[in-house]
């Protein structure tokens, strides 16, 4: 649950956004060709879950998709 915690926070949004530029530059930059451009597309997963403040991870562990929502859950457990 701690990992839930960090991830729907500020500072795992912030890491989200992070982890979702290194791979998409990674696919464009590093690998390139048709893996590289997969590699960029999956990139945007992260990137757009820490812009968008939506956590998939705690989404699949039951909690609620919009990381407000999941914070307050959190909050009251």
């Amino acid at each position: 649950m701690n990992f839930i915690k960090f991830m729907t926070s500020n500072a795992g949004r912030g890491a989200r956004v992070v982890l979702g530029l290194v791979i998409i530059s990674l696919g464009q930059f590093v690998v390139q060709g048709t893996i590289g451009t997969v590699m960029s597309i999956v990139g945007l997963i992260p990137l757009s879950g820490g812009v968008f403040d939506f956590c998939l991870i705690g989404f699949a562990m039951g909690y609620p998709l919009k990381g407000a929502d999941a914070r307050k859950k959190l909050a009251g457990n």
